[in-house]
């Protein structure tokens, strides 16, 4: 059940494939490829004296490396531990610390800041060169159940939480993807744009398993210019991004003289598209935007939105983040843990066998998260009489002011209509007669404007009086985190520094 045996398989299928490329450049065939997973998981056992079950860590940018270093862990029989290579020094040593990693593989920019609290390789380097000239050895087996990656949560409330996800989570996440998301053959290319450490990384399964080919931009993240190059390069190029990405793309500068006749799909999630950047996406890429939901607790796997269900769909449609995937069970529970009818909403629960084991070493937190078999999800949403699942907000983001429930995503929506509004975030703040105020922070582009009488005006013509803003806060860009996400907590933290000034004054 090793995930190994994927690129064991891969390189007896098409040893002579492109398994990697950066940018334009062959970096490693199907054979070379395994044969360096392989070298590098001997070394890691017999050099490190690293035993199954051991964790190491990567803090890596996106580079061919990185793969190689991935699949050797799983080789040796060891626990896969992806970080974030945008976090702070102290996050890194917090993750080592709590995951109990023996071992980094590090990008050499980023080595000074991982510290001396773990033993490291920096990749490439000398000692990883070393590695993959040491005598290749057999997968080492191990049981479907055994832990592959753990996950770290991105921690935008308390400290991130290792989500435990075992060879067979990441299998059943695998044919979750050829049965429901999209199909691929060995003459297709995934770029990785977005991290490794994330969505982008999980997905290369399915590249791998198809004997697709996987470019990493030579940059090593994300550029438009960039990425529409490789688009043109590469035929059946398909990638996962975050909806900002996507966003960012469709407004790039060199959008309007961009090739994109290759382009397969676009799988973005992550995060809330909103329907007029969806809309915008579509009407430049084409049909061409499939969307999925999912967690690092059940990675990639809960909703799917086809292309096929893109075309020709209605904006409440559009909305949604499509119907359940084939390997789980979704429903939607009052407070009571009652399920709740069609149109009535509620937090989103899911079950099946790609839902993680549990959170490393969390027994409270796993007591939270599980009830009677299912995963809470902590997200808010409804079902429609198709199925088809429309996501409100997270538990804690939702807002009542007065009695009445008010959910920001689609107070934003709305907000999003106006022609200079570049993003927004809407949170709820207490009032002393309310229970809680709607507060709209905007970012116009630049250039442009927006008043607060005329985003009123659009709230009035769109939705329910008493959803829309209280007050209105400018800005020129949201807070983020470094997977993109808005961060509301910062913004609620900047309304109590702004309560707190105006009563010292």
């Amino acid at each position: 059940m090793n995930l190994a045996h994927l690129l064991t398989r891969a390189s007896h299928i098409w040893p002579d494939n492109c398994a990697i490329s950066r940018g334009a450049q062959l970096h490693a065939t199907y054979r070379q490829f395994a044969e360096r997973a392989a070298r590098i998981g001997a070394s890691l056992r017999r050099d490190y004296a690293l035993n199954t079950g051991d964790r190491v860590a990567l803090v890596m940018k996106n580079q061919p490396e990185y793969l190689e270093a991935l699949y050797g862990i799983w080789h040796a029989g060891l626990v896969a531990v992806p970080v974030n290579a945008k976090l702070h020094e102290r996050e890194f040593a917090y993750i080592f610390s709590d995951s109990g990693a023996r071992l980094c593989f590090v990008s050499p920019e980023l080595a000074g800041k991982v510290g001396d609290s773990i033993t490291t390789v920096v990749t490439p380097g000398e000692e990883w060169q070393r590695m993959q000239h040491a005598e290749a050895a057999p997968v080492v087996e191990v049981d479907r159940d055994d832990i592959a990656w753990l996950f770290y949560t991105s921690g935008t409330t308390g400290k991130p939480k290792g989500a435990m996800l075992s060879h067979h989570n990441l299998r059943q996440m695998l044919l979750a993807f050829f049965v429901d998301v999209e199909q691929l053959d060995a003459a297709d290319s995934m770029l990785h744009p977005a991290p490794l450490s994330h969505g982008s990384g999980l997905y290369n399964f399915a590249a791998l398993y198809s004997g697709a080919n996987q470019v990493i931009p030579a940059s090593g993240g994300f550029d438009p210019a960039e990425i529409f190059a490789l688009i043109a390069h590469y035929p059946g190029a398909f990638f996962f991004a975050a909806p900002t990405m996507v966003k960012r793309l469709v407004e790039a500068t060199d959008a309007r003289s961009a090739d994109t006749s290759n382009l397969k799909n676009i799988i973005y999630g992550g995060g809330p598209m909103y329907v007029a950047d969806l809309k915008a996406a579509m009407a430049f890429f084409g049909n061409k935007l499939g969307q999925i939901y999912g967690q690092g607790e059940c990675p990639m796997t809960i909703t799917t939105l086809t292309r096929a269900m893109h075309r020709d769909a209605s904006d409440a449609r559009l909305a949604s983040v499509g119907v359940a995937q084939s390997v789980v069970q979704v429903k939607v529970v009052d407070e009571r843990g009652v399920e709740q009818p069609a149109g009535s909403v509620g937090e989103i629960c899911v079950r099946g066998e790609v839902v993680m084991r549990g959170y490393w070493q969390r027994p409270e937190a796993n007591a939270s998260a599980f009830r009677d078999g299912w995963l809470y999800t902590g997200d808010m949403g409804v079902f429609d009489a198709d199925g088809f699942l429309t996501l409100k907000d997270r538990v804690k983001d939702l807002i009542i002011s007065g009695g009445s429930n008010i959910y920001p995503r689609e107070v934003e929506e709305v907000l999003l209509l106006h022609a200079a509004v570049l993003e927004v975030s809407v949170v709820g703040f207490p009032h002393p007669e309310w229970g809680e105020e709607v507060v709209a922070f905007v970012a116009c582009h630049v250039g442009l404007n927006a008043t607060e009488a005329e985003l009123d005006q659009l709230c009035l013509d769109s939705i329910a009086r008493f959803k829309r803003p209280k007050r209105y806060v400018f800005v020129d860009s949201l807070p983020k985190n470094n997977n993109g996400k808005i961060l509301k907590t910062a913004l609620r933290d900047m309304l109590s520094l702004e309560d707190v000034s105006s009563s010292s004054t």
